[in-house]
């Protein structure tokens, strides 16, 4: 006979506390899918579940908000600056992995310290920059300042994947007849993957998120970002919450679905650079 299959305690206690914890963090989104369904006549009442659900709201908000400009403004953002962030960084990281030069640390150190400054703290700086420039108010002056904000991570990812990657391979490359470029193309960048992945997923998540600087440096509801979007149904009397959860939950969706999708190129991007 088949002898029954036994776990350890600590496996079990574990995955308990693995699922109670996923419970957890999974509540919010829950009370935003009920808020979400709950007719409008029943948002302030006191029981969790209301008698019937209407998800009416997931149709209304894309009509009586400005919610489908703000989510074209919001992907416009998040992939412009992603993409400015790669052609800027992959260079920059390349060349600080592969060749000591003079100020090599300093300007590693620099890039770190950029790190530390706060959107908020220059917010003014920055709308007298681009009000100079004229680009107030249009979709170029988040993909910018996003850029700006995310380039230093991605400097510092890619390095240190760039850097524990034997630079013997872009040697033999190189001997076989092919240039310096072609052997980053060919042969650095393949292997670079998981960290190039991990720059952008953290890039566009940052984009996409980003609350301040849509707010400060955009005026039309239609050119503002889905934060600043979902933000305006905030009234100064009143909320209509089931619209407010009802874009909350679009506009998590397709962050949700990419990390789900490359979950394992990041995790493998996040520990580049520590064994070599």
């Amino acid at each position: 006979m088949a002898t029954a299959r036994r776990f350890p305690a600590r496996t079990v206690l574990l995955t308990a506390t693995a699922w109670a914890l996923a419970a957890l963090f999974l509540l919010p989104y829950l009370e935003m899918a009920v808020t979400a369904g709950r007719p409008a006549d029943q948002l302030r009442d006191d029981a969790y579940l209301p008698t019937h659900f209407d998800w009416s709201s997931f149709t209304e908000v894309w009509t009586d908000t400005t919610l489908g400009q703000n989510l074209q403004v919001t992907l416009l953002v998040a992939g412009g600056s992603t993409l400015l962030v790669l052609l800027v960084a992959l260079p920059a990281a390349y060349y600080t992995a592969r060749v000591r030069f003079r100020g090599r640390k300093a300007f590693l150190l620099l890039v770190l310290v950029t790190q530390m400054f706060q959107p908020t703290a220059l917010q003014v700086g920055l709308y007298r920059e681009f009000y100079t420039l004229g680009l107030l108010d249009t979709v170029w002056v988040l993909v910018l300042a996003n850029a700006a904000f995310n380039l230093a991570f991605a400097i510092w990812i890619l390095s240190a994947y760039i850097g524990s990657i034997p630079v013997e391979l872009e040697e033999a490359a190189r001997i076989d007849g092919t240039g310096r470029i072609g052997a980053l193309f060919r042969v650095t960048l393949p292997l670079a993957l998981p960290g190039v992945v991990t720059a952008v997923i953290f890039t566009f998540i940052a984009a996409w998120n980003e609350f301040v600087m849509g707010l400060t440096l955009t005026n039309s509801p239609d050119r503002q970002p889905l934060t600043v979007g979902i933000n305006n149904m905030i009234g100064a009397y009143s909320v209509q919450w089931n619209y407010v959860f009802a874009a909350s939950i679009v506009a998590i969706v397709p962050v949700v679905v990419l990390f789900a999708v490359i979950e394992r190129h990041v995790v493998s991007g996040l520990t580049a650079g520590s064994v070599k």
